[in-house]
């Protein structure tokens, strides 16, 4: 990788050491740009395969939607464990991973998981499957709703940085969902 693709790392590496050293002195920004470029040397990062559409519209949109989620989520986290306490329940449900980019794919487990009372337990990348971890579910309904909240999250992440293909992907996993809640 050339020096000119690598300016990036090396400020936000310089920025880092600035930041733990606590000082803006000349020589401590001189030697966080000497330990930046000893490590940028050390340990090339291997070159992007894949190019990553960003819509800033629809990533915008997705902090939104997280920021609100974490209140709302917090809040019944909060009410299940003050309701129930020790007898609070919880599942696992396999979800189906709808990108096929290794990025999209943990910008969607990196989301699951802020979410207070989910968490990604794993994704099985050769299935097409999210193992997630969820709080409060009692029963097929809460089951169902897990599964849409999670597929509707990654319709968020996936229109803010995912291809077409992918898009449609998840619109027409969606639409199937729907189906099967109306029966």
């Amino acid at each position: 990788m050339s020096w000119r693709r690598r300016w990036p790392h090396l400020i936000w590496l310089t920025l880092v050491w600035v930041l733990l050293w606590g000082s803006v002195r000349p020589v401590t920004v001189l030697g966080g740009v000497l330990v930046a470029t000893l490590v940028i040397v050390a340990f090339p990062l291997p070159p992007a395969r894949e190019h990553l559409p960003v819509r800033p519209l629809q990533l915008l949109l997705l902090a939104g939607y997280l920021a609100g989620d974490l209140i709302v989520s917090a809040v019944n986290v909060s009410w299940e464990i003050l309701r129930y306490g020790r007898r609070a329940t919880a599942g696992i449900l396999a979800v189906p991973l709808l990108t096929g980019s290794d990025w999209v794919a943990a910008a969607v487990g990196c989301a699951i998981s802020l979410s207070p009372g989910t968490f990604v337990l794993q994704i099985d990348r050769r299935r097409g499957v999210c193992y997630v971890y969820a709080l409060g579910m009692r029963g097929p309904a809460e089951a169902v709703r897990v599964r849409r909240q999670v597929l509707g999250l990654q319709r968020r992440v996936i229109s803010a940085l995912g291809t077409p293909a992918e898009i449609a992907a998840v619109d027409r996993a969606l639409a199937g969902e729907q189906r099967r809640g109306a029966r």
